[in-house]
């Protein structure tokens, strides 16, 4: 069997921590998918936009080799690792991916789309409408997923981190709230998180987002998490210094100048 990559998709999920577990995390953030050109892609497109929703399925290009068992995000009560046929892991025999994506428009051979759980410059190997009449079971069991809602622990922010973010947002691509409730959802202690601190005495914590740092506190008692900062990760330092591996020293200086200098 020969597959090959009928396009590419493009959005703001750059490095794999960036990516949601589940497209409908990542509402409002647009991404496009860009098809080959020359092979009669534009006729195949052809009545595919009278539907809000298609099935994308891709290649899980960054990952190398599989594992017969995984550990979900949230994984079910008493057990560590769930069969990889029974979860949504990227490492998988055949590394192909399958989402479910808002269609906003079609413009030639380029799909704007939203509520994509996709990297970007993942390859795209078919699209397919989605039809709710064959698609949508929504009375069918979720296995252990079902198991999983009493543990999850509830999210709150402050104004100075709501300031921050919202900052943030229009001055960036970053998605920073969707990235933090998929990484501590499950509470702070999950050790599979590296880029995670945890003072169990103050029982503060210290979440790392790309380049940011999400400052928390957390209470076990009533299993609540709340976001209190976020600071640059970059040191005076290294924002005086000219190398920009990342290219956001830029805006790493406007923020520490709005919220940092100035608390």
């Amino acid at each position: 069997m020969e597959i090959f990559p009928i396009g590419l998709f493009y959005g703001d999920a750059v490095y794999k921590y960036d990516a949601p577990r589940q497209g409908r995390l990542f509402a409002g953030h647009p991404g496009r998918i860009v098809l080959n050109p020359g092979q009669n892609f534009e006729m195949a497109l052809r009545d595919l936009d009278g539907f809000e929703r298609i099935w994308v399925i891709f290649q899980f290009h960054e990952n190398e080799g599989w594992r017969p068992t995984t550990r979900p995000p949230v994984p079910p009560k008493g057990r560590d690792r769930v069969g990889t046929f029974a979860s949504r892991s990227p490492y998988r025999p055949n590394p192909v991916g399958l989402s479910c994506v808002r269609l906003l428009k079609i413009d030639g051979l380029t799909l704007y789309v939203d509520e994509a759980d996709l990297l970007n410059e993942t390859p795209i190997l078919d699209i397919k409408p989605y039809i709710p009449m064959a698609d949508a079971f929504p009375g069918a069991k979720a296995g252990w997923v079902e198991e999983q809602e009493g543990d999850l622990w509830a999210i709150e922010t402050t104004p100075a981190f709501d300031e921050r973010v919202e900052w943030l947002r229009k001055n960036s691509p970053f998605d920073i709230m969707s990235f933090v409730e998929i990484q501590l959802v499950r509470g702070p202690f999950d050790d599979t998180r590296r880029r995670l601190e945890i003072d169990e005495i103050g029982k503060t914590g210290v979440l790392a987002y790309r380049t940011f740092r999400v400052i928390f506190c957390y209470d076990e008692q009533v299993r609540k998490i709340i976001l209190t900062g976020l600071r640059s990760g970059y040191t005076s330092d290294e924002l005086q210094s000219p190398e920009d591996k990342y290219s956001d020293k830029m805006l790493h200086r406007e923020f520490v100048r709005l919220f940092e200098m100035h608390p």
